[in-house]
């Protein structure tokens, strides 16, 4: 009796946490500027509507930079991060780690809110760079747990036999350990890329008068004749989480079998 009621809350949940997601492309492909049912027919007026909208290029441009920068720098900082913890014991270890995740649990305003107080209050002129400062905070710790679990995974027989070999602690890291956590540093990019594309709380706050494309759509809501436009928007920006997604995830499996460790789990 318990599975089939398992089963039907399972099935509900999914329709109700993907069905807005299915809705995107039937909207973004309906010839009408009422978002409703019935449909009135097939159009691609939308995606062209989008194509010619050059304020949606420059705030796309916008989300390219911080993206782009963040994914990086967030990546980079992982990386020391999780080869710290995995390979040296500290005085503070747990403190220090639990410090860099802890955005993962902070309400994302209470982040905005704070940095945006302390950046005015030091005299730092809100702009992409604010961004991309408070999109690195929120990146690192996604990055940190993915590169945590490639750097877990590795033989560390090779390394000590890299320095019998005479290869220096630099060379060693450079040599052995970097090619073989490269799928999950290419996965950590991938993720935080995507992470920095879509968020828009930190964005709104510490953009100034820069405008990055999710509150450049949060701004077009305001204008229903806009609506159907920013659905096939949605439904470009959709397709390219899934593609990004998929791709980390490919990278993470292969890291996993690279290494001949045990797959416990992944974004897919």
């Amino acid at each position: 009796m318990k599975i089939p009621v398992l089963r039907i809350y399972t099935i509900g949940y999914l329709i109700f946490l993907y069905a807005p997601i299915l809705l995107l492309p039937l909207f973004a492909f309906n010839d009408s500027k009422v978002i409703a049912f019935p449909l009135s027919g097939f159009t691609t007026q939308w995606f062209a509507q989008m194509w010619a909208d050059e304020q949606m290029f420059n705030s796309f441009k916008n989300s390219l930079i911080v993206a782009g920068s963040a994914s990086v720098l967030a990546t980079t900082f992982g990386v020391f991060a999780a080869r710290a913890s995995t390979r040296y014991n500290f005085p503070g270890k747990a403190g220090i780690l639990g410090l860099i995740m802890l955005p993962l649990v902070l309400p994302e305003m209470i982040v905005a809110m704070s940095l945006l107080v302390v950046l005015l209050a030091v005299g730092v002129p809100l702009s992409i760079f604010t961004i991309i400062l408070g999109h690195v905070l929120i990146c690192t710790p996604f990055a940190v747990a993915i590169l945590t679990s490639a750097f877990q995974s590795l033989d560390r027989s090779l390394e000590e036999a890299a320095y019998d070999l005479g290869e220096t602690a630099w060379s060693t890291f450079r040599l052995i350990i970097l090619p073989l956590v490269m799928p999950g540093i290419i996965s950590s990019l991938l993720i935080a890329f995507t992470i920095s594309l879509d968020e828009f709380i930190i964005a709104f706050f510490l953009g100034g008068n820069e405008t990055t494309l999710s509150v450049y759509i949060f701004g077009q809501f305001r204008f229903p004749a806009k609506v159907p436009a920013i659905m096939a928007l949605g439904t470009v920006l959709v397709c390219l989480s899934i593609c990004l997604l998929t791709i980390a995830e490919y990278f993470r499996r292969r890291g996993i079998a690279k290494t001949g460790a045990k797959d416990t789990g992944g974004f897919l």
